[in-house]
């Protein structure tokens, strides 16, 4: 055989094997956490430094923005969550750890993935979709949550709407007499096991430990179920006559105030924020969507940044944050989330990441809106962007003589 054909030999031999090592595709994952297991869905694309990985929040993704896969082993970097995982592929499963930066601490989850494999739609599956209402008492003062569920057949797409803003889509299906939904979108782990009652309620089990009850939204009141809280109601400001003030660096060190000339007799919202929060992340692309329509009508939007200590000397993943978003508006560094209470003087009942000041061309707060939902909460996802753009589209209409 001569050399020519050795080397084709060679490389038919090899080929199947490098091919079986490639791990692009779908795979069911889970992390653990707290010794609970989260099922979730990862894509893997491209190979080699090209790898990418994917997390999801419904149909929202969450794309690496790194990393590197070869002989077995892949690596993969969200910059904008300053998380890593790290895994190794051995006979067709990747087993390693998930790494995240976060508030107080670095989480760290063991990660185990297999190839995807579909499941068997079980029949006959009870009908839960629509809008329900958890009772509860929560440390921000709420009596209650909305639970919002889309069904299609035996599965289901849900979120559980708080004050702050949704849990994410959680997501699976009905087996052995119950759904159990799950999510993780490289935060946010939760597992949820949820089963009809006789009462028509609905019984839920959080994370294997927290018992909910959920009844319908229409029949919350003749139930005597308290109301979720109004956004809009949650917090206010001190003095509405007051001027809503500040003045932070922004990411190139410059301070901003709100007294430049800037944002003089412009409508502004004031977001406030942290790279770290879920729920920041959730707002984040509307607000650039308002930026875009609205900017040139009169809006400013400024986002006040609470990040942790090692943030604040080299905040990485709030560049990452706004290079992923596409933020063109202000993002300020305004000091650590414990401080920031300290710092909000003006605001009453502030307890809400991420929580939007809309300021009018007067420089007076009109509106205060805590939380914000992702596309997980689908129908109030969609009514929040409503009201947020009604009341820009409102303020702008104002002139500073009206707007007193």
């Amino acid at each position: 055989m001569n050399g020519k054909l050795l080397l084709a030999a060679a490389f038919i031999a090899v080929a199947p094997a490098a091919m079986a090592q490639s791990l692009a595709g779908r795979w069911d994952a889970t992390v653990t956490v707290n010794g609970l297991d989260i099922p979730f869905r990862f894509d893997i694309s491209g190979d080699g430094a090209a790898v990418k990985g994917t997390f999801f929040n419904g149909d929202v993704r969450f794309n690496s923005t790194g990393g590197r896969a070869d002989n077995g082993s892949l690596t993969l970097n969200w910059d904008y969550y300053a998380s890593r995982l790290d895994a190794t592929y051995k006979d067709g499963a990747l087993d390693g750890k998930y790494s995240q930066a976060r508030r107080a601490e670095r989480a760290e989850y063991a990660f185990h993935a297999k190839r995807y494999a579909a499941v068997h739609e079980e029949a006959g599956a009870p009908k839960i979709g629509g809008n329900w209402i958890i009772p509860t008492k929560s440390p921000k003062g709420e009596s209650a949550w909305h639970f919002i569920v889309n069904q299609k057949g035996s599965d289901v797409s849900a979120a559980i709407l708080r004050i702050d803003g949704d849990t994410g889509a959680v997501t699976g299906s009905y087996t052995n007499g119950k759904f159990v939904l799950s999510h993780f979108s490289g935060t946010r782990p939760l597992l949820l096991e949820v089963t009809p009652q006789p009462d028509g309620s609905l019984a839920i089990l959080q994370n294997k430990k927290t018992e909910l009850t959920a009844v319908r939204a229409e029949q919350a009141d003749a139930k005597g179920v308290a109301k979720p809280t109004d956004p809009i109601k949650h917090t206010s400001v001190k003095d509405p006559e007051a001027p809503f003030a500040f003045s932070f660096p922004d990411l190139n060190g410059h301070i901003v105030s709100n007294t430049d000339a800037r944002f003089q007799g412009k409508v502004v919202l004031v977001e406030i924020s942290g790279s770290w929060c879920p729920n920041c992340h959730d707002e984040a692309p509307f607000l650039v969507e308002l930026y875009k329509k609205f900017h040139d009508q009169g809006l400013e939007i400024v986002t006040l940044s609470f990040e942790e200590g090692d943030q604040l000397k080299n905040p990485e993943r709030l560049r990452a944050f706004v290079k992923r978003y596409g933020i063109e508006y202000n993002v300020l560094l305004c000091g650590e989330p414990d401080e920031a209470k300290d710092k909000l003087t003006q605001a009453v009942n502030w307890n809400s990441w991420p929580t939007t000041f809309f300021v009018g061309r007067d420089g007076l707060v009109k509106f205060v809106h805590a939380g914000f939902p992702s596309s997980g909460s689908g129908e109030m996802f969609r009514q929040a962007k409503e009201d947020y753009t009604a009341r820009v589209e409102k303020l702008l209409r104002q002139n500073l003589r009206t707007a007193r």
